[in-house]
C-alpha cells in the first residue's frame, strides 16, 4: 500500500492509465487479427486497407507512449511485406 501522498497519486494515475491503455491495445489486437486474416486469405486488397488501418493505430499508439517507437516500426514493415507486390 502506498504510504505517501505522491505514491498514492501514482497508484490512483497508474490504474487509470492501465484501464486507457487497455481499450487501445485491445483495438491493436483486433486490428492485428483482421489484417492476418486477410493476408491469410490471399486477399489483396482487403490486406492492403487492413493493414493501413493497422498502422495507422500503431502509429497512434506509439505517439501516445503505449507502444514503443521501434516496436511500432518493426510491425510496420513486417505489414509493409504482405502489403507490397511480390517479386518475380
Amino acid at each position: 500500500m502506498a504510504n505517501t501522498k505522491s505514491a498514492i497519486k501514482a497508484a490512483r494515475q497508474s490504474v487509470r492509465n492501465a484501464a486507457r491503455n487497455s481499450t487501445t491495445i485491445s483495438r491493436l489486437k483486433t486490428l492485428r487479427k483482421s489484417f492476418a486474416q486477410a493476408a491469410e486469405k490471399g486477399d489483396a486488397d482487403a490486406a492492403k486497407t487492413a493493414g493501413i488501418a493497422y498502422a495507422s493505430a500503431v502509429d497512434k499508439a506509439s505517439k501516445k507512449g503505449i507502444v514503443h517507437k521501434n516496436a511500432a516500426n518493426h510491425v510496420k514493415s513486417h505489414i509493409a511485406k504482405f502489403v507490397q507486390p511480390k517479386k518475380a
